[in-house]
């Protein structure tokens, strides 16, 4: 039997990068299928989705199309399935953001398919990932699903990354920060060589985003947006893909995964909610660990988090309206037994986490 803990799915077999990477993709796309699913969901993107769909066609594919209705959910899955084998697809081309992705790499994964990824963002790195959130069709988290592999091909074309809103490559930072915060509590005092690397591989991540962020979020012509980019969209990917099971997700995903039961929050990206867990698992540290360095990284984060017009509060989050009930509520998931908040070092319950919530600018130092 395999040990899930030295199991890594580490990368995509084939990956393409940079701009016009999707005009090289033809060649790679046809050698891994002939009558793919084109899978996308929203209706800013439809453009897009018909005229990359032309281009297949013109390579000679015959190509179906498909929406997601919801967020990744099995009512989807269970409609797309059947579309799948009516139209005899052999392959599924993911094409949009995280959800959509996940969905793509899920659908594939099930049913013995290839899979192909073209974000259509920076907000994620679930187009490199073999991993894929499952929610309710309300948008409420349920639970991740570990996958036989990484996709067989990652298409990461900066024209079609550029077209996406500033929000979500601020949303993918945050995101891509949380891989330091997490992996270097998660990984303990692990003597595996692989994990101490991938450790420090989060580190560098860490620095480079704080050091490029706001550069490239002004300028998205600039060597420094291709940079933060790739670094959201890939090189997170492949920390958590070489890492593995010892550089897990700890609480700032929980607490995400927590406020998505609320439905208040559903019109925040993912990655706003996971920066905001980020700033609630360093108070945790600070407050139940007794870590100073957790609490002067917290105020190191704030003032970034705000630059980047990132969530770091309830309010911002759009939640000061919840009651205290709906609150203890999502508190109550996060803290489930199988939740990926209890890799923190210390024990953590529903009330400590509510506190958490609502001081994430506690102590903060203002400026003279």
């Amino acid at each position: 039997m395999i040990n899930p803990v030295n199991h890594h799915s580490i990368a995509p077999a084939q990956v393409l990068r940079g701009p016009g990477a999707w005009d090289q993709a033809q060649g790679p796309i046809a050698a891994l299928a002939q009558s793919p699913l084109l899978l996308g969901r929203s209706a800013a993107t439809a453009g897009l989705r018909q005229s990359r769909r032309a281009d297949l066609e013109a390579a000679g594919l015959e190509v179906s199309t498909a929406e997601l209705r919801h967020d990744c959910c099995e009512a989807d899955l269970t409609r797309l399935a059947a579309e799948l084998e009516q139209r005899r697809c052999d392959a599924v081309i993911a094409m949009g953001g995280g959800k959509v992705l996940d969905a793509g790499k899920l659908l594939a994964h099930r049913h013995g398919l290839s899979c192909i990824t073209v974000p259509t963002s920076a907000a994620t790195c679930a187009g490199w990932t073999a991993l894929a959130n499952v929610y309710t069709p309300e948008g409420a988290f349920l639970g991740d699903v570990a996958l036989a592999r990484c996709p067989d091909l990652l298409i990461f074309d900066h024209s079609l990354v550029r077209l996406a809103p500033p929000r979500t490559l601020a949303s993918g930072i945050a995101d891509a920060m949380a891989k330091w915060y997490e992996a270097s509590v998660s990984s303990g005092s692990s003597g595996d060589g692989l994990v101490q690397q991938t450790v420090q591989m989060a580190r560098v991540l860490r620095d480079q985003l704080m050091l490029e962020a706001e550069a490239a979020l002004l300028d998205p012509h600039g060597a420094a947006w291709e940079r933060v980019v790739e670094a959201c969209g890939l090189t997170a990917g492949l920390i958590g893909g070489i890492g593995g099971a010892r550089c897990r997700t700890v609480a700032a995903h929980a607490v995400h995964n927590g406020l998505t039961q609320l439905p208040a929050s559903h019109g925040h990206l993912h990655g706003e909610k996971v920066g905001f867990g980020v700033l609630v698992q360093l108070r945790l540290e600070e407050v139940l660990g007794g870590n100073q360095l957790a609490a002067q990284a917290r105020r190191q984060l704030l003032p970034l988090f705000r630059r980047l017009g990132l969530p770091v509060n309830l309010e911002q989050l759009g939640l000061a309206g919840e009651s205290l009930q709906e609150l203890e509520q999502a508190c109550a998931f996060a803290c489930r037994a199988d939740s990926d908040l209890h890799h923190l070092p210390f024990a953590v319950g529903p009330s400590d986490l509510l506190a958490a919530l609502v001081s994430t600018c506690s102590s903060e130092r203002q400026p003279a």
